[in-house]
């Protein structure tokens, strides 16, 4: 750990475990909503991982035994996709696989609430959202607009502490600087672009993103940082050279691409970024 956090991991723990998402291509089963499957997929085999979605009941906890790590993303939810997340995520769990929780729109709407609220009990090993969703999930606010947040990501600091001491496991709280939090170690993630925000499904490709770097590490903090990092750096170089949203989500899969472990450790080593 550097000097000054001892919560922050230093570059080369980063870059170790990005080095080892392109070496050992986990494979990442996704109940994901439908409108972000395909930029989801192309995401995860961008950065190195291997993308499966399998999110029908009768699979989805047979296939989470067999997974690297398990996203469970409820944007578009309805009865069949609520079995099978709960499903997959209690067969994560029985089988020590990592699984993440995406609680989207959480906190705004009865149905969807209630049933992120219920997979809380197969203890996510991360939980990342923005501030709204996660304040929301943890019963401190009533949500956001839609699944854009109305709150802060360091408002959501208090949620995020005692969302992470129920389950054991990360919140990561999305923002114009990231808050993640496991315990009492925060470690913030600066950077990023604007335009993640108008690129459908570029939140749901991170917590996507964050299981697979989790499923590479023992420690799920330093995985999700990684994810976290690798995204801003990508989506700087990608905003770089592409301004406009359509041209930007697709150089930005390309750069999750040129993203290595060389260049990500070089980042974190000359720069502010993990705080």
């Amino acid at each position: 750990m550097e000097a000054g956090n001892p919560a922050r991991p230093s570059a080369q723990q980063v870059a170790d475990v990005r080095d080892a998402l392109a070496r050992e291509h986990p494979l990442v089963q996704c109940l994901t909503n439908s409108v972000v499957t395909t930029i989801t997929a192309n995401a995860l085999l961008a950065a190195g991982a291997a993308p499966a979605m399998v999110d029908n009941p009768r699979e989805a906890a047979e296939f989470a035994q067999v997974a690297s790590a398990v996203l469970v993303n409820v944007g578009t939810l309805d009865d069949e996709r609520a079995r099978a997340m709960a499903l997959a995520a209690a067969s994560a769990r029985a089988a020590g696989n990592p699984w993440v929780l995406d609680p989207v729109a959480v906190g705004a709407l009865g149905f969807r609430t209630r049933t992120a609220r219920e997979l809380l009990q197969h203890a996510p090993d991360v939980v990342r959202g923005n501030a709204s969703e996660v304040m929301g999930l943890e019963g401190s606010g009533a949500g956001g607009r839609g699944v854009d947040s109305t709150s802060l990501a360091e408002d959501a600091l208090a949620a995020a502490h005692r969302l992470s001491e129920r389950t054991g496991g990360v919140v990561a709280v999305s923002g114009e600087v990231d808050v993640l939090v496991h315990g009492d170690r925060v470690v913030r993630v600066r950077g990023g672009s604007p335009l993640l925000t108008r690129t459908t499904g570029a939140g749901c490709s991170l917590g996507a993103l964050v299981a697979a770097c989790t499923a590479v590490t023992g420690d799920p903090l330093l995985g999700a940082v990684t994810a976290h990092a690798h995204v801003a750096l990508a989506a700087e170089r990608a905003a770089a050279r592409c301004p406009r949203p359509g041209s930007f989500a697709i150089a930005w899969i390309d750069e999750l691409d040129a993203v290595d472990a060389a260049a990500l450790r070089a980042d974190l080593a000359g720069t502010g970024r993990l705080a």
